[in-house]
């Protein structure tokens, strides 16, 4: 498996530094760091992947993928176990560098994603397997997720001062607000790890939502979950783009879920993009049939789909 590498290139597309500026500072010019990223213009905040490859020892996880994603669209990515969908996310949030190929983000695109600045950049993700600080409370995990905004020193913290006593405010301000809107804030004092797997999945999205990011990542984001808890999730992941205009990438196994939520839906087998399209589409496409969803396309009543 390839190291994380926080070295990159980017490729400028001619906007400003002020328009990159505007990009990133949603909520406040204050929160980036206006090095943290060039040729970002706002009216471009979708995603696209171009020729991405990428292999481990010899072995191909993907292989010459385009994406495009659209500013505010649900995208799901769906196909077999070992497709490379996990692989992808990693490739787009900068954890592994692609063999070949850019991935945009806004308007600048990037050999390899800089990871440190990846919150920076307006993208958030959650993971397959859940990596909450469990001995903390809930609100001081989603007050994590704010952690590149803070500016105020250790010394200043630890003192009190009052650059501190602000951020720490705005935070624990940001962080009841989002709680709120997962209803989540009658457990916003309990320990992480003391919640129903359930809702640490959702506080899981809390903390990528709070910093209102433009694209967020999730990966297998209803895993092991009830059908209630995943309709829950599913309406509250609609919520979040419609609340946030934040463009989604989804990877998820329940494609009753996938269907019902995705604008579009890209289909992956053997680290090949196979199909691209509508649920509809997808439903009826024959390559994706036979790769994974394993139905007649006259099985009119969708069984199994």
């Amino acid at each position: 498996m390839p190291a994380a590498n926080y070295s990159f290139d980017a490729l400028p597309t001619g906007a400003s530094r002020e328009d990159a500026v505007e990009q990133i500072g949603r909520s406040s010019s204050s929160s980036v760091d206006e090095k943290s990223v060039q040729n970002a213009s706002d009216d471009t905040s979708g995603l696209a992947l171009h020729g991405i490859s990428l292999s481990f020892g010899g072995v191909a996880a993907l292989i010459d993928v385009d994406l495009s994603v659209k500013p505010g669209e649900i995208r799901a990515v769906i196909g077999p176990n070992g497709a490379g969908k996990s692989s992808l996310i990693n490739v787009i949030s900068g954890v592994y560098r692609s063999d070949r190929g850019h991935v945009r983000i806004g308007s600048t695109s990037y050999r390899h994603v800089p990871t440190e600045r990846l919150a920076s950049l307006g993208v958030s993700r959650t993971f397959q397997n859940l990596a909450l600080f469990k001995g903390l409370s809930v609100i001081d995990n989603v007050v994590a997720g704010l952690a590149h905004r803070v500016r105020s020193t250790f010394a200043e913290q630890v003192l009190g001062l009052p650059r501190a006593r602000r951020e720490e405010a705005d935070t624990r301000e940001r962080a009841i607000r989002i709680l709120e809107f997962l209803h989540l804030d009658h457990v916003g004092n309990r320990l992480a790890g003391t919640l129903p797997y359930g809702l640490q999945k959702r506080v899981e999205l809390a903390r990528a939502l709070v910093a209102a990011p433009k694209i967020l990542l999730l990966d297998e984001p209803m895993a092991g979950m009830t059908a209630t808890e995943k309709s829950d999730m599913a309406d509250f992941i609609r919520a979040a783009r419609d609340q946030y205009e934040t463009t989604v990438i989804l990877i998820e196994h329940d494609i009753g879920v996938v269907m019902q939520l995705s604008d579009r839906i890209a289909v992956l087998d053997y680290g090949r993009k196979i199909a691209e399209g509508t649920p509809d589409e997808i439903r009826a496409d024959q390559r994706v049939i036979d790769a994974y969803l394993g139905v007649a396309p006259e099985n009119e009543d969708g069984e199994g789909i």
